[in-house]
């Protein structure tokens, strides 16, 4: 009988245990001695260039890899899990080859971060979590009022950043916090993108 496929992806902000959660799920398939591949995109060398790393310093060897065209040559055909670090980074390729994986019989684990730092979905995770058989989103400790977090804020020179920077900037505690969405701040919003719709339908009286 043909094994059945999965793709599960593990998602939230930074500081939420994404990768943590992505090794405890790679260990668990060595232990079951499936063979296993490691992949993450090479923007991600903050901690280590040939591991998936987290933030207190626990490490699994991965390959580096810059698209999904040459993930795919470092992939081996009997390769039975396949995990993926840092998906967001990734072009629409890397959606086709999940899905393609998964229905081919093989467990396909993929973590990134669901929003940039401006609250917006984030490259390609959106696609990924509606493909996904299976979505695990983790929440961090906002470090403002210790709630519950969902949402990165980037710093710059220790200031909220503006809308209009890049939107990768590779770093850590340097650039980064988890923050609630009471906490989370942003420069320079443009007007389309601020709250207006609640506002809207309180004046027209109309109701949720």
């Amino acid at each position: 009988m043909k094994p059945l496929g999965q793709l599960t992806v593990i998602c939230g902000s930074m500081f939420a245990g994404k990768s943590e959660e992505l090794i405890r799920l790679v260990r668990r398939a060595m232990y079951a001695r499936k063979k296993v591949q490691v992949f993450k995109h090479a923007l991600d060398d903050r901690f280590a260039h040939t591991a998936v790393a987290t933030h207190n310093g626990v490490q699994l060897e991965a390959i580096p890899v810059r698209n999904t065209r040459e993930l795919l040559c470092h992939l081996d055909a009997d390769t039975e899990v396949v995990a993926i670090e840092e998906a967001q980074f990734f072009d629409e390729e890397l959606v086709r080859l999940c899905v393609e994986l998964a229905d081919a019989g093989k467990t396909v684990i993929v973590a990134g971060l669901d929003q940039d730092f401006r609250r917006q979905p984030f490259g390609i995770m959106p696609l990924l979590m509606a493909h996904a058989d299976e979505v695990i989103k983790l929440r961090a400790i906002c470090v403002q009022c210790g709630r519950p977090a969902s949402h990165t804020q980037r710093l710059v020179d220790g200031r909220p950043a503006a809308w209009d920077e890049p939107t990768i900037l590779i770093g850590a505690a340097e650039h980064y916090e988890a923050r609630c969405r009471n906490c989370h701040q942003v420069r320079r919003v443009p007007p389309a993108y601020r709250k207006r719709l609640l506002r809207g339908i309180r004046r027209t009286g109309e109701t949720l």
